[in-house]
């Protein structure tokens, strides 16, 4: 009974751990975003309706300004004003110049009717001379005692009157009640001065219009609109009030984080002011702090659901769940039967884990045969394998291939050839993976772009280069430069030649594509490196050549072969391939199977001794060469093997002496090059005559010589890995353990410890 009570309650944390990661969590998270969203919705919605009744007082206020705007300009464009100008040259008395300033004053005093202009007067700076509705004189006089101000803000007020003006407000200032006409002048009053000058567009204006708006004016427009608004004002661009109601914090944090939040709109009249409001949010975010506690105390309600709910359900279920232990525990495997069963859970969760383990390798296993399945699939594809559009559909479903049925596409054919002494010295697997990488490497080339490749013939690989998606709109031309590029590295084992099909507009049409870039092969040349052939090159290869040897030629070299001039014949074979690399390769390698075959006639009406197997490995040397050069060393073996003069009677001996020095300098490099030019020898040839001689493979004895030399350092001398494979003509023990694990099937550490002891 305990340890069900044991089981019951560890089932019990468990199902509530489960309820708070799945539920309470996503609970806390919602209750906090809840009351964080709540506060920025209140707070965004007060400051809204803010704006709202902002937007209205500054539309208000922006088209006083406008309206008295427009009556500044018509007041400067006023014709009395223009005719003053000049007329203010004149002398004093001058009848018609006093005529125009109690003209100009009476507009100035129509202007000063407006409900926003406290005063309004103009100033004619290199006259020297102020004139507004009451009166006209000198600056000094007038602002001393007709509009006193203080000397620092009169020189303010003068640094505004240069240079052109449109409607340039100053900041504010105190205008102080006139001395000359104590019972008429009002109190002293704060202002802010709106400045336009006359000429409108001239930089040295001849007058300007100054207009004071009463600050006090402006506070009546305003006004407090909401319990909420703690207040108002306008602000220019230094963050200064031009005027305020109430207290508005200019420095608070925008957010509402404070205890207030201020919202702000820009002047549509005057871009340096904006209209700034500031709202209460304590009070604003007493209905927050309500849904503040109801959260607390719905989560608590949650918790304990959550507890009481766990409970209950550990109740109910631990039956089954002793059921299930109980049945796996049946098929256990013989591994798990000798570990600790722990408990119920430890139990299921060890068997789902192998379960899990499965079907894991399962799922990797059937990863990494998808790309081989997708390459099949496009294979299939290129040589026409689909009998139409619906079976291409349903199995391209089937491995999870997709495709656009319409687009338009290009397939390059890519066929590699190795060099012959790549050849020979390359196993199936090695070149298998060299083929491999070579297509990691096309495709790593096509990053930015679509491409499929497959292998569809051991010596030729397929790339379907779609130009729907390829960046800027690369085409099969440029398609093909990209691939030469990438196969640049391979240049000194392989020659590459890459066909240039068709381009089609659907996928069903692309055996057709490829069909033309395998026929474009045809036209590749006997050169090295990588070579692109499209539709130019099929046009341009017209030269004219010769497939087969005339009569004349075939008399030539049968006389030759008669007179025993061999050299003769040889060079005669060169003459003729002299064109080869400007004609296609299979119109020389037809021109070489022709020499290949007089040759042959010629040699056997002197020498019968050649067999059907050698001249079929000839005629197979030939078609295998892929560059001229190969094909001169092809005939220049041939030529030895067919028209020498005789073998050396110790050919015997040369190679005991070959095999003497290399038993003797077995750590030196040791190229067959050397040993062939000794006997006058091709590569090609000395290899053959020195497994016929030998018995073995060139590589191979030097390799056990070798081998041999090293397991006698090995169980003889305290030497280490790398010294040994110096010893032994290695570079090092990255070259050296490969072959020694190769032919001793251990490596030099591992067979040091099996054999040393027992020597």
């Amino acid at each position: 009974m305990q340890r069900l009570h044991k089981q019951r309650s560890a089932l019990f944390w468990r199902f509530f751990a489960s309820y708070f990661v799945l539920f309470l969590i996503p609970v806390l998270a919602a209750i906090a975003f809840t009351n964080v969203f709540v506060v920025r919705l209140i707070a965004e919605d007060a400051r809204q309706r803010n704006d709202i009744v902002m937007a209205h007082d500054s539309e208000q206020l922006d088209s006083s300004f406008t309206t008295l705007q427009t009556s500044m300009i018509h007041l400067l464009s006023d014709s009395n004003l223009k005719s003053f100008i000049p007329a203010a040259e004149s002398s004093a008395d001058d009848l018609h110049r006093y005529e125009t300033i109690h003209a100009l004053m009476d507009r100035l005093g129509k202007l000063e009717a407006g409900d926003l202009v406290a005063n309004a007067y103009l100033v004619f700076p290199r006259r020297g001379l102020v004139v507004d509705s009451e009166t006209y004189g000198d600056p000094s006089y007038y602002f001393r005692y007709h509009y006193p101000i203080a000397d620092a803000e009169r020189e303010a007020l003068f640094a505004h009157l240069s240079g052109k003006k449109m409607m340039h407000f100053t900041k504010p200032y105190t205008v102080g009640a006139s001395e000359l006409y104590p019972n008429n002048a009002a109190s002293a009053r704060s202002v802010v001065s709106a400045v336009m000058s006359y000429p409108f567009n001239s930089d040295d204006p001849d007058v300007y219009l100054v207009v004071d708006v009463d600050r006090e004016a402006l506070v009546k427009k305003l006004g407090h609109r909401a319990s909420r608004v703690v207040g108002t004002a306008i602000v220019d661009a230094d963050g200064d009030a031009v005027v305020q109601v109430g207290s508005v914090p200019l420095g608070a944090d925008p957010a509402g984080h404070g205890d207030s939040a201020v919202s702000s709109i820009p002047s549509r009249f005057n871009e340096t002011w904006r209209y700034v409001s500031a709202v209460d949010m304590h009070a604003l975010l007493k209905p927050a702090r309500t849904i503040r506690f109801l959260s607390f105390a719905l989560f608590v309600f949650f918790l304990a659901l959550g507890a009481a709910a766990s409970y209950r359900l550990s109740r109910r279920l631990y039956a089954p769940i002793w059921e299930i232990k109980t049945g796996l525990a049946a098929n256990r495997a013989p591994e798990e039967a000798s570990r600790r069963d722990g408990n119920d859970f430890d139990v299921i969760k060890r068997y789902s884990s192998r379960i899990i383990s499965e079907n894991d390798q399962l799922t990797r296993m059937v990863s990494g045969m998808a790309p081989m399945v997708r390459e099949h699939f496009v294979a299939k594809l290129l040589t026409g394998e689909f009998p139409d559009v619906r079976s291409i559909e349903m199995c391209s479903a089937e491995i999870g291939f997709e495709y656009e049925p319409q687009a338009p596409r290009t397939v390059l054919c890519v066929e590699i050839q190795f060099y012959s002494g790549q050849r020979e010295h390359k196993t199936e697997t090695s070149r298998a993976l060299l083929l491999a990488e070579m297509k990691e490497a096309i495709a790593g080339s096509f990053s930015d772009m679509t491409v499929w490749i497959a292998q569809t013939k051991p010596d030729v690989v397929a790339c379907v280069v779609h130009h729907g998606r390829t960046p800027g709109g690369v085409g099969a031309a440029e398609a093909a430069d990209i691939i030469k590029r990438s196969l640049e590295p391979f240049d000194t084992c392989i020659k590459a030649t890459i066909g240039i099909g068709t381009t089609v507009q659907a996928i069903e049409q692309l055996p057709a594509s490829y069909a033309h870039a395998l026929a474009m092969l045809r036209f590749k040349h006997l050169v090295p490196g990588t070579e692109i052939c499209g539709g130019d090159s099929s046009r341009g290869d017209r030269a004219s050549w010769e497939c087969f040897l005339s009569v004349q030629d075939v008399n030539r070299m049968f006389n030759l072969c008669k007179s025993r001039d061999y050299d003769a014949l040889l060079r005669a074979a060169f003459d003729l391939l002299e064109a080869g690399s400007r004609v296609r390769a299979d119109q020389v390698k037809l021109l070489c199977t022709d020499v290949l075959n007089t040759w042959i006639r010629a040699a056997e009406r002197d020498r019968g001794d050649f067999s059907i197997a050698f001249y079929s490995e000839q005629f197979d040397r030939l078609s295998r060469c892929v560059t001229l050069e190969e094909l001169r060393e092809a005939f220049r073996d041939i030529h030895a093997r067919m028209f020498s003069e005789g073998e050396p009677r110790d050919r015997s001996r040369q190679f005991a002496d070959i095999l003497e020095y290399i038993h003797a300098h077995y750590a030196e490099d040791l190229s067959i090059e050397r040993f062939a030019q000794q006997l006058n020898m091709s590569v090609g040839h000395f290899s053959r005559t020195f497994k016929e001689v030998v018995g073995e493979k060139y590589v191979e004895y030097i390799a056990k010589v070798r081998m041999s030399k090293a397991k006698q350092y090995l169980l003889e001398t305290d030497l280490k890995i790398d010294e040994i494979a110096e010893k032994v003509g290695y570079w090092g023990r990255n070259s050296f353990i490969p072959i020694f694990r190769k032919y001793e099937g251990v490596t030099p550490a591992k067979y040091r410890m099996l054999y040393g002891a027992s020597t």
